[in-house]
């Protein structure tokens, strides 16, 4: 049987300074058997996300010391940033890769919680598959308010923490930790700088959709008065318009399940409705590693059927034009590769 891995992405709110990430991800690999797979630091997000792979035991370890120099080194009464953001170390999810449940990665995110609430005085939110409230299942519910909304939201019995400290921590803010399945972030750029047309198209691809409104352009209210809306055409996809360059207007998009949302299923979606304006797709973009599977379901669909690994993975980056932007190198990309399984 292969062995347990567990990835974690721990989010920490600093994106500017990278001795500060250094310290942070030096920490963390004092660990033994903790592969560093990915560091992404956005300097206007004023935000890093890191990404670590091992055997469960050892990643909660790696990241619990992590979480001290972060505690340590950020000061969020002094952050500005444009991502949603209400904590140092903002939010810390745990996700099963290999030979590891669900379940186990919701135990591992209690104890992680559990943990840094002693040992820091760190105020924690369970979220997702490890979520103990139905209204805490979904991180943006949790982050509504953001940091600087913390002081009144603690003060709501409705939003005490599940571990630590009912007190508002200027310097640490809140963290939120769960267990979820592997989340890919995907963007896919089109030539056009209009961020309209891609946010009509990430409206109509995303689980969410729209609102729907009247002829004046009024919200249409349900009966008990919430907004009605249209719902778009995918499963588990998170999506709106961005600019990835002054230039270029990309679609943003997080795939919650990408085993009912594939790679080439919004990608597809995409170039028919951008055709629809006149508009092409340009480049697709990966934030972070995708899982291998998720590539070879994407070169089973522009390869037209099955083939060896190498072929499957190669269709796939031509047909989801990864290598647009820049060379994409598989054994960095992918995390079965980069975790060296």
């Amino acid at each position: 049987m292969a062995k347990p891995l567990v990835e974690c992405v721990p989010n920490f709110s600093e994106g500017k300074d990278k001795v500060i990430i250094d310290s942070i991800t030096a920490a963390m690999l004092t660990v033994d058997d903790v592969k560093l797979l990915d560091v992404d630091m956005g300097s206007d997000f004023h935000r890093t996300v890191v990404t670590i792979v091992g055997p469960p035991e050892q990643v909660l370890e790696s990241v619990i010391r992590g979480t001290g120099v972060a505690l340590d080194l950020i000061d969020m009464s002094a952050h500005q940033g444009e991502h949603a953001r209400m904590g140092a170390v903002d939010v810390v999810p745990f996700i099963p890769v290999q030979s590891v449940s669900m379940e186990e990665c919701v135990k591992l995110a209690e104890r992680y919680g559990q943990s840094v609430a002693d040992k820091y005085g760190l105020s924690v939110y369970l979220y997702a598959n490890a979520a103990k409230d139905s209204s805490r299942v979904k991180l943006p519910d949790i982050r509504r308010g953001e940091y600087e909304g913390l002081q009144d939201k603690l003060s709501d019995p409705n939003w005490l923490p599940d571990y630590g400290p009912t007190e508002f921590n200027s310097l640490f803010g809140v963290t939120a930790t769960g267990a979820r399945p592997i989340l890919i972030a995907y963007n896919v750029n089109l030539d056009t700088n209009d961020k309209v047309i891609t946010n009509k198209i990430a409206g109509k691809l995303r689980t969410s959709g729209i609102l729907k409104k009247d002829d004046s352009g009024n919200k249409i209210l349900c009966s008990d008065g919430k907004p009605e809306r249209i719902l778009g055409r995918f499963e588990a996809l998170q999506g709106a318009g961005w600019m990835y360059d002054e230039n270029t207007a990309q679609v943003s998009m997080n795939l919650l399940d990408y085993s009912k949302t594939g790679l080439h299923d919004v990608t597809d979606a995409i170039r028919e409705l951008a055709s629809e304006s006149g508009h092409n797709t340009t480049a697709g973009e990966l934030v972070g590693l995708v899982p291998l599977s998720a590539i070879i379901d994407a070169g089973l669909h522009y390869n037209g059927g099955d083939g060896p690994e190498d072929v499957l993975i190669s269709a796939a980056i031509e047909g989801l034009q990864l290598d647009k932007l820049g060379e994409f190198i598989v054994e960095k990309r992918i995390i079965e590769f980069a975790a060296g399984v």
